[in-house]
């Protein structure tokens, strides 16, 4: 009942911060709360027992080892040396200042000080990752923050290793060689373990020594060989060897790579919500209300002073702007592996006399649960307020450029939804360029637009080339990353034979018109267009299926700007606020919406001749509240005159609708 209870409410808290758009580690530590100290449902101590500290070292270590399979290399090219120096600079100067800080904030005394001051270190890979999949932040503070974090984690536990060592030096007969040499070889050793490691696995996987359906198995077993092997010759150097396993295998360019990546997220989400659950639980009130206002500086010390100097000096002259520079200074959240090995370290400096020893771990929990609830809810604002986010509005990326998709961006923009058309044409994408449209010339597939673009802005793909099997390919590659009901795909030819049927898991979501790439172009030359038409009170869905008969419903955008694509059959779930883009026949558009006859009005008295863009004034009432974007019969193709201005200048933006 207590492993289910932990699985429960870890991934419970997950899913309802999910459902609620809250952080994730906020829910999980308050539900820890409240379980264990709070109503004394679960006690890691009295209901799991001594498996508590080994099963939270194998999940810290598996977690490091997920973070270290991100770490691609040829990732990093332009935050290569900022990420550097946040190690090899940053790792230092945080020891130090940390030190000064609990040694003048928390009046710590310098044993203590040192130790904890090197556990400090580390910025917390647990939390990092649910926090930047919340945040959404763009690709280079994003990197910043993840690298950082992985790498600084086994810096600092060796860090706190070396000073425990130190202490262990001046407080018993033990010599300063046999120290040294104890660390040195821990030190040695995981690093020959852990490249041994990836090194064994990519012989064996590229080599085909084992077969497909071993390889996760045969990885998690020697992951955890190499973690315990090391573990045992020095404590705790095993984070190390796991992380350069980890970073190994990441940078081998394995066929497998992908799937093995995506079952030890799948794994590092299961371990992060349980290793939450389980130290939130372990914490006595009592212990915490022992601790001073003293406890309250050195938090905002370390918050307000540590991180910002570290990081500020450590990238000084790094070429990182000013903006990714205060997005990283003031973002440090602390996590699983600062209050494991200082819960473990407290308790060995209290055995060794120091006293106190026992206050390092209540000091942790509660810069761990300071720092997660505030990074928790200020992250993503502080990004968009810096323009370093993908935006409140989620995007939609079009996969291939044509008439049908041209028209369905300029739709998608006119209510504010972010769009980008890519295409491995560049030809493709001219008429995109010339209305001002966001467009990528080049595979979307490829590494260089998982490097280049900023993903994390766009929610919804559409693969609408007009080649099915790359459509498939896009919804099939993408769905993992973006979710398979955000990841849509028009219908391919052959779709209803049973022959070339294909498994819902390979393809994307089929939605609006119910015709192929030719059927879809064929309407565009037909004359039909895109409209975006409001739903009020007083004009609702009712209304607008009379006025629009023959209209195809292609998306839905609701009043937060969430956009969801539906088939013609499906419910459009009307409420005031929602908009609809639909495509309407060329006799159809001429129709009047009187919802909108107001701001036409309004719109065409502002367009009078010689009252600022010199335009001929509207026809009030001729319009339904809508645009159209599409070419007349005969028209030239987009980009040109389509019954009235809609490009305007080369890279302008198209008229703004009435």
């Amino acid at each position: 009942m207590a492993f289910a209870l932990v699985g429960v409410i870890g991934v419970g808290s997950q899913w309802l911060a999910w459902r609620l758009r809250l952080p994730a580690i906020v829910l999980m530590l308050a539900a820890g709360l409240v379980i264990g100290p709070g109503l004394g449902w679960f006690v890691p101590e009295r209901d799991i027992g001594p498996l508590v500290r080994p099963m939270i070292s194998i999940a810290v270590a598996i977690i490091l080892f997920e973070g270290g399979l991100t770490l691609n290399f040829r990732s990093l090219r332009d935050e290569a040396k900022g990420v550097s120096r946040l190690v090899f600079i940053g790792a230092p100067l945080g020891w130090l200042f940390s030190a000064l800080a609990l040694r003048y904030g928390a009046g710590m005394s310098w044993e203590s000080a040192a130790v904890f001051g090197g556990i400090m270190i580390v910025t917390g890979p647990t939390v990092i990752a649910p926090l930047l999949r919340t945040a959404r932040l763009a690709r280079r503070p994003a990197s910043l923050l993840q690298w950082e974090a992985i790498v600084n984690d086994p810096i600092g536990a060796l860090a706190a290793v070396l000073a425990f060592e130190v202490v262990l030096v001046m407080r018993t007969a033990v010599t300063v060689g046999s120290a040294v040499w104890e660390l040195a070889l821990g030190i040695g050793v995981a690093l020959a373990l852990g490249a041994a490691g990836a090194a064994v696995v990519a012989w064996g996987f590229r080599k085909g020594r084992v077969p497909e359906y071993m390889k996760v198995p045969v990885l998690f077993s020697l992951l955890l060989a190499v973690f315990a092997v090391s573990d045992t010759v020095l404590h705790e150097s095993g984070l190390l060897a796991v992380t350069v396993m980890g970073i190994g295998i990441a940078n081998a360019d394995l066929p497998s790579y992908a799937e093995l990546r995506r079952f030890k997220e799948h794994a590092t989400i299961l371990l992060v919500s349980g290793v939450f659950i389980l130290l939130a639980a372990a914490i006595e009130f009592d212990t915490l209300a022992a601790l001073d206002w003293r406890a309250v500086v050195f938090v905002l010390a370390v918050v307000l002073v540590v991180r910002p100097l570290t990081v500020y000096l450590s990238l000084l002259g790094a070429g990182v702007p000013w903006r990714e520079q205060l997005l990283v200074a003031l973002t440090g959240p602390r996590g699983v592996v600062l209050v494991a090995v200082a819960g473990l370290f407290g308790e060995r400096l209290a055995d060794l006399g120091v006293p106190d020893g026992d206050v390092v771990a209540p000091l942790a929990f509660v810069l761990v649960a300071f720092t997660v609830v505030v990074h928790g809810f200020t992250l993503a604002p502080f990004a968009r307020m810096l323009k370093l986010s993908g935006g409140a509005v989620p995007g939609v990326l079009l996969i291939g450029g044509s008439r049908w998709t041209l028209g369905l961006a300029e739709a998608l923009r006119k209510v504010d939804v972010p769009v980008l058309m890519a295409d491995t044409n560049h030809i493709n994408l001219r008429p995109a360029r010339a209305v001002g449209l966001d467009t990528y010339s080049g595979d979307i597939l490829s590494e260089s637009a998982e490097h280049w673009l900023e993903l994390v802005s766009y929610d919804i793909v559409v693969a609408a080339t007009e080649n099915d099997a790359y459509n498939t390919l896009v919804a099939t590659d993408l769905g993992p990353e973006f979710g398979r009901d955000n990841v849509y795909q028009i219908m391919r030819e052959k779709n209803e034979s049973a022959r070339h049927a294909l498994s819902s898991s390979l393809t994307g979501r089929e939605f609006g018109p119910e015709e192929t790439y030719a059927g879809l172009q064929k309407l565009m030359r037909e004359g039909w267009s895109f409209r975006v038409t409001r739903l009020t009170e007083e004009y609702g869905l009712e209304e607008w299926r009379e006025k629009r008969p023959h209209a195809k419903v292609v998306a839905r955008v609701g009043p937060q700007g969430t956009t969801e694509f539906i088939r013609e059959d499906e419910d459009i779930r009307p409420a005031p606020g929602v908009r609809i883009i639909s495509m309407l026949p060329p006799g159809e558009e001429k129709g009047t919406d009187p919802e909108a006859g107001h701001e036409i009005a309004k719109q065409a008295a502002k367009n009078k001749p010689g009252k600022g863009s010199g335009r001929p004034a509207g026809k009030s009432g001729s319009m339904a509240g809508v645009k159209a974007w599409g070419p007349k019969p005969g028209s030239r193709p987009p980009g040109g005159k389509s019954g009235g201005k809609s490009g305007g200048k080369p890279g302008g933006k198209p008229p703004r609708a009435a």
